[in-house]
């Protein structure tokens, strides 16, 4: 765990193997710092995205074995990001649930999120393109799975609406960081945690 002296909410992970070398630094509380460099521009652009409406300061920079393709890049980064978002709310009490519907112009996306210790994604967003950029569709699917498994998170995202599938993809990213906002809010609770259970998980 990776806490500051005042009491920021941070996370702060590195990972190398040999495909990748990825590090991540998430503030849960920031809202204004973005530092992001994957090798990938139209990821940056989404992660980006998530940052902004998710009102996160997020460092993350990858270099991975692009030359292959972008899968082993893409789901580093989602492991790593999971891996910092468990830090950053370990032992905090927060809402744990939240939902939204998101728009970007013809697109419509619903994304639903647990903090329940139990990570698992459910995505139903069917892409037609095999890139987005330089971003394969399919490797999209792979970065929330990492994400939701390594922060423990059960995760729903679904696509309601949409042709353009650069707004779908960008419907997708931005709702998932309004969830994440919401979802990690702290609340005033007896107890320890958001559960009748006593513990989440």
């Amino acid at each position: 765990m990776s806490k500051t002296a005042q009491g920021l909410r941070y996370g702060e992970v590195d990972r190398e193997t040999g495909e990748s070398c990825v590090r991540v630094v998430v503030d849960l509380d920031g809202g204004s710092r973005r530092d992001i460099s994957t090798g990938i521009p139209f990821l940056d652009h989404m992660l980006a995205q998530l940052a902004f409406h998710g009102r996160i300061d997020f460092g993350v920079n990858a270099e991975g074995d692009l030359h292959v393709d972008d899968h082993h890049t893409v789901e580093d980064i989602g492991i790593c990001i999971g891996r910092a978002i468990q830090q950053a709310v370990l032992e905090d009490t927060i809402a744990r649930y939240a939902s939204n519907h998101t728009v970007m112009d013809d697109a419509l996306v619903l994304v639903a999120m647990d903090f329940s210790g139990r990570g698992q994604l459910h995505f139903d967003v069917p892409f037609k393109r095999e890139k987005i950029g330089e971003l394969s569709t399919e490797s999209i699917k792979e970065f929330f799975h990492a994400v939701a498994v390594n922060a423990g998170i059960s995760l729903h995202i679904r696509k309601i609406a949409g042709e353009n599938e650069h707004h779908v993809c960008e419907a997708v990213f931005k709702g998932f960081g309004l969830a994440l906002h919401e979802a990690t809010r702290l609340v005033e609770r007896q107890g320890s945690t958001n559960s009748t259970k006593g513990r989440i998980g």
